[in-house]
């Protein structure tokens, strides 16, 4: 077969796995066809691969077979696709926005390697402006969001040196500043065009750090927006690797990721009532677990017993469950999946509220109840449900804190502004929580001092399985 036809045949490979690719993310919009959306977009990466490797074995054919340059490359992916296979399975749902941000450093830094490596090959003369161009903005991008999701990856865990809360550089706007320019000034260096190494490792150097003085100065709060912007860097980073390699499905899959990380973040950042550059110079979280007193406008908190609530909840016409992270690290999502059926079959009508930034990732809570098979239709998101919680009985709330809190509605609050889950509109409210702890926001929920609000004080899952148990004995 001639080369040019294989290419041709190989292009058009790489078409067919560009459309897997738009196709499978039309269908990751609806929680009932993501799982198969996923599915497609992956078969259209390994398309991509196995074309890009027929070609690259029968372009190099006449150079005799490199053993050592293809045991690298399956050696990787082996290691890499095992590694990815083994953590996705096994990762705990409330682990998940940590891996979702090392798979961002993963990619962004992946994707920064290419152009290194590229720019690195060059002998004398510089590459043309296209590819000049894409090559410092891919290193530039590439190594802001390989340093970024790791310190973000490492506030998810709460590890000693990267905590939750916002960690303030000194003289951090100087800093920042002193990279901007750096950069700026090394890539007009570059684009005039100039050939150097040296240039182009301090270009590396400036962003690397740059990832971190971004993202450290972020609160916990923040970080599904973060998360998120993060997403949309790496996407980037690909396309550009995709100009540098004259990569049509490089460029096609980054954009992809690039435009729908950037589509959600901004509107992730509405949900939130504030700018995308606002959050990034400094969120508001006071870290997570705080204990205080609860504001309450003077009201002081309700306990619950376990009988009345589940003798409020099995006697309610209408019941929204309101789910938070909470639900997630007690891995609860069954337990009360399995409530609310039994609610079902006593003629309860039971929908989920849907917070867009519930949770600690993008659509976290959409996964959570999905893996637990809760029913679609059942998933309300806030603009949908918010209405509802004038007529609904009783808003139970299991792990959500700051997506809740009346607060937001005052001027002067930390959260003012921020969109919020009606819940106090409801005629009566069941909050479960283990302690009094404040959310990521770092300020206390007024939500817990309303009259209407009845405290039952317990883990998530222990108390669903209690609620449970409760529900049936009446």
């Amino acid at each position: 077969m001639e080369l040019s036809v294989l290419e041709t045949l190989v292009r058009v490979a790489w078409v067919a796995g560009a459309v897997a690719f738009v196709i499978g993310l039309i269908r990751m919009n609806s929680p009932a066809t993501a799982r198969n959306g996923n599915l497609l977009s992956a078969g259209g990466m390994a398309v991509a691969i196995g074309a890009t490797a027929v070609f690259l074995a029968f372009e190099t054919r006449e150079e005799g077979l490199n053993v050592a340059g293809w045991v690298i490359i399956l050696a990787g992916l082996a290691l890499g696709g095992g590694l990815g296979l083994y953590t996705a399975r096994t990762v705990k749902m409330t682990a998940m926005p940590q891996l979702v941000s090392l798979f961002n450093a993963v990619g962004g830094g992946a994707a920064a390697l290419i152009a290194i490596d590229d720019y690195l090959r060059l002998s004398s003369a510089p590459p043309s402006l296209q590819v000049n161009v894409a090559t410092v903005l891919d290193i530039l991008i590439g190594s802001i969001t390989f340093t970024g999701s790791l310190i973000a990856s490492g506030k998810l865990m709460g590890l000693r040196i990267t905590p939750s809360r916002p960690v303030m550089i000194p003289g951090g706007r100087l800093v920042t500043a002193a990279l901007v320019l750096i950069v700026v000034a090394g890539a007009i260096y570059l684009w005039i065009p100039n050939l150097s190494v040296p240039v182009m490792l301090l270009i590396l150097a400036a962003a690397l750090v740059f990832g971190v003085t971004m993202t450290l100065p972020i609160g916990g709060a923040d970080m599904p927006v973060v998360i998120s912007l993060l997403n949309s860097f790496t996407g980037t980073a690909v396309a550009m690797a995709g100009f540098v390699l004259d990569n049509p499905v490089l460029i096609i899959a980054g954009a992809l990721v690039g435009a729908a990380g950037a589509i959600l973040t901004k509107l992730m950042a509405g949900a939130m009532n504030r700018s995308v550059l606002n959050i990034m110079l400094g969120g508001f979280g006071g870290g997570e677990g705080t204990v205080g007193a609860v504001s309450g406008a003077g009201h002081s908190v309700r306990e619950l017993g376990m009988d009345d609530a589940a003798i409020q909840l099995a006697y309610a016409s209408s019941v929204i469950v309101v789910p938070g992270y909470g639900l997630a690290v007690a891995q609860a999502q069954h337990a009360m999946r399995e409530l609310a059926e039994l609610l079902e079959s006593r003629g309860v009508d039971v929908k989920y509220a849907i917070h867009p930034v519930a949770g600690r990732m993008p659509g976290h809570m959409n996964v959570l109840l999905a893996e637990a098979n809760v029913p679609y239709p059942q998933l309300k998101e806030m603009e949908e449900i918010n209405p509802e919680f004038d007529r609904c009985d009783v808003a139970l709330v299991v792990g959500a804190n700051d997506v809740t809190n009346p607060a937001a509605r005052k001027p002067g609050s930390p959260i003012s502004g921020m969109p919020i889950l009606d819940v106090d509109h409801s005629k009566a409210i069941i909050v479960i929580k283990r302690s009094m702890g404040r959310g990521y926001a770092g300020i206390d929920n007024e939500l817990y001092g309303n009259p209407k609000t009845g405290m039952l004080f317990a883990d998530a899952k222990a108390g669903l399985a209690e609620l449970i148990t409760a529900v049936k004995a009446l």
